[in-house]
């Protein structure tokens, strides 16, 4: 079940970009198509096939950028709207297979940069953009007035920022990020869809961001799912993609669907009645806030949630509920700020039983629970930026013991067993850094070629071929 946070605080906390290990799973078609349109006419969209997942088109203004591209089964000879996706890590097809099901449901074109990644300045950001968005219209039968980005954690706030700067942009999906940093809640020209895990680090300044939003005219919605900093499950999204259709439907560019709105509400009721029975009035709450900013001037079934939600708000119960919610993202404001004190002065032995502790009370399915789940997540990318800046920064010392803090927290991080193999390669060990890579490999590395160019390995007598046969 999709749990959603309306909480009434703000927390200030700064929101971090992911690195972690999101490497893609190569199960997607590897199909290239380059140059394949030359015109602009209808008879040009069918150069692409309908329900296949095409990774790499490249621009024809300029080769070094492209795209996946994902045309759904339900094609026809109107123009459909266009979701832009925006993954940190550049794997353009990777959101297009997590959703190309929703594509197919709605009958939206799904577009990912292959371009677009943490680390690039917001004048890369545009460029890409630029390039994008003139390739996809010139090749593509797109509806101009129903264009919308989304994008995971740096993605998000890549997404984010061209939203500001570009008034055909109509809605954002940002999921595990807010806009870009110092960006305050205003009244926005597009729609506003927040999603995050209720282990993600960064759940806590979506939260926040939204709650900002409650005091402007900017339309939006706040999702959270079970899950840590990660892509949404497909359950998550759909929402957000419902989003997208109520907001057609309220601003004219579809026809009202009376029979998709009664559907809508059904499933709604039927969560709230699922989560009334569990006594997590929080979520009973935000499920009839979620429905009255999606239904808005659609039907008149808002007075339902109208009335569910004054009743919930009102109580004694409920008012307990919130309370006890607001003192827990307080206490991990509080930890994370005691982290940021021992980053400095912490020993080995403090942290090992500072992780071995998290790890053990994450276990627990409460919102305690999460809230260590969310801890490990935040040490995680607190040791990867350490690290990272420890080893740019040729301070060896300092970066091995980072990095050995980095694996002790997230064991099951790529990166933090590749930055292990260039804390041992500028050592001189071969067969840990070796060792190390065939670690990373297991864990979803799949940078081929970052690892054959990486500096401190090619004066290393590494496999690399046994290494990439582990690669996934």
């Amino acid at each position: 079940m999709i749990q959603h946070f309306f909480l009434k605080i703000f927390i200030p906390f700064f929101c971090i970009v992911s690195c972690a290990n999101h490497q893609p799973a190569n199960n997607a078609e590897d199909t290239s198509v380059k140059d394949t349109v030359i015109a602009t006419a209808p008879s040009a969209i069918d150069t692409f096939p309908a329900g296949r997942i095409l990774k790499n088109i490249s621009c024809k203004n300029d080769v070094s950028q492209s795209y996946a591209l994902y045309i759904p089964v339900t094609k026809s000879s109107y123009a459909l709207p266009v979701v832009y996706f925006f993954d940190p890590h550049a794997a353009g097809y990777l959101p297009l297979e997590k959703y190309k099901s929703l594509a197919d449901k709605y009958g939206f074109i799904l577009v990912g940069s292959n371009n677009s990644k943490n680390g690039n300045e917001y004048t890369t950001t545009e460029n890409i953009w630029q390039h994008l968005i003139a390739d996809t219209k010139s090749r593509l039968h797109i509806d101009a007035s129903r264009i919308y980005v989304c994008g995971f954690s740096g993605g998000a706030k890549a997404a984010g920022y061209l939203a500001l700067n570009h008034t055909e942009i109509k809605s954002v999906i940002a999921n595990s990020a807010a806009l870009p940093d110092g960006t305050a809640a205003g009244n926005f020209n597009f729609s506003f869809t927040g999603l995050a895990g209720d282990g993600d680090m960064n759940m806590t300044n979506v939260v926040s961001f939204c709650n900002d939003l409650d005091r402007t005219t900017t339309r939006h919605r706040l999702l959270v799912f079970n899950g840590k900093h990660e892509w949404a499950p497909e359950t998550a999204m759909n929402i957000a993609f419902e989003g997208l259709l109520f907001d057609a439907m309220r601003n004219k560019q579809i026809v009202p669907d009376n029979a998709f709105i009664k559907n809508y509400i059904i499933e709604s009721k039927k969560r709230i009645d699922e989560t009334t029975k569990t006594n997590n009035l929080i979520t009973v709450a935000d499920e009839c806030k979620l429905s009255l900013s999606l239904l808005d001037g659609l039907t008149n079934e808002t007075n339902f949630f109208k009335q569910e939600y004054a009743s919930i708000t009102s109580n004694a119960a409920y008012q307990k509920q919130l309370k006890q919610a607001e003192d827990l993202f307080a206490t991990e404001e509080n930890i994370k700020a005691t982290y940021q004190q021992q980053f400095q002065n912490g020993d080995i032995n403090y942290w090992k039983n500072t992780i071995a502790a998290l790890n053990e009370k994450a276990k627990a399915k409460t919102d305690e629970g999460a809230m260590y789940n969310r801890l490990l997540a935040y040490l995680s990318l607190a040791f990867y930026s350490i690290s990272n800046r420890f080893i740019q920064g040729n301070q060896n010392d300092g970066a091995a013991y980072f990095v050995n803090l980095y694996k002790l927290a997230d064991p099951a991080n790529s990166e933090a067993w590749y930055f292990s193999a260039i804390v041992n390669a500028r050592k001189n060990n071969s067969k840990a850094a070796e060792d190390d890579l065939l670690k990373a490999a297991e864990n979803g590395f799949a940078d081929k070629n970052r690892m054959e160019q990486q500096p401190e390995f090619l004066t290393l007598n590494l496999n690399f071929s046994a290494i990439e046969t582990k690669m996934k």
